[in-house]
Parts: structure tokens; C-alpha cells; sequence
């Protein structure tokens, strides 16, 4: 939570919003913009049809989750590419929870631990 006073739903002022989760800066870019368009949308299903539509991270932990993702292992934003080799069928929690962790890597000038699966 943001430490100053807000009436904000998601309880951060304007200038903390980048730190509530899910929240989209509006400088952001579209979907295909970000390189998100038809090509990435073909190799999304081809990867989702590799790990068999389940969770890459969940399943080594021996759990069962239907993937709702694909997600880079190496983010774009630290020299990721969408080689077939970096990208991985994610759930919704991992997904969050892999985000989250990214974001804070990045506020604090990146390095830290890699979330994938193994």
C-alpha cells in the first residue's frame, strides 16, 4: 500500500500507481505495439500446445495448473526474446507472482532471481 493518503480503489496515490498491481500506464502502448500482434498470438497456442496448456513452474513442484499464459523466462525488458527455448506455459498465480517479482527487480535496478521452471 501507498504510504499517503488516497480515495484510489486500488489504494496507491497517482504517484505510486506504477507499484499496484495490474495497473497499466497509459504511455504503455497497444498490445501489437509492444510486439504482442498475430505473429506472437500463433506462437502463444504453439506453446501453450507444447507444455500441454499446464503450469511450467507448477509442475515440477508436482501440482497440476491449467496455464492461462505465455510467458517470457528471460523478460523482454532484461534482453528476453521469443525464442521458443524462453518462453513457457504459466497460470494465473505464477504468472502474478513472476510479475510482481520482475517489477521489483526492475525498480531496483535489476539483478536478482530468475522464477522459471526448471
Amino acid at each position: 500500500m501507498c504510504p499517503e493518503t488516497t480515495s484510489e480503489a486500488n489504494g496507491y496515490c497517482l504517484k505510486h500507481q506504477a507499484k499496484a498491481s495490474g495497473w497499466v500506464s497509459p504511455t504503455r502502448g497497444s498490445s501489437t505495439q509492444r510486439g504482442y500482434g498475430g505473429r506472437w498470438r500463433r506462437l502463444r497456442l504453439q506453446i501453450l500446445e507444447r507444455d500441454k496448456g499446464l503450469c511450467q513452474i507448477c509442475l515440477p513442484e508436482g501440482k497440476v495448473m491449467p496455464a492461462v499464459a505465455v510467458d517470457h523466462i528471460v523478460p523482454k525488458a532484461e534482453g528476453g526474446n521469443d525464442d521458443p527455448e524462453n518462453l513457457q506455459a504459466i497460470c494465473k498465480r505464477c504468472h502474478k507472482l513472476k510479475t510482481e517479482m520482475e517489477s521489483k527487480r526492475a525498480r531496483a535496478g535489476g539483478g536478482g532471481q530468475k522464477f522459471r521452471a526448471l
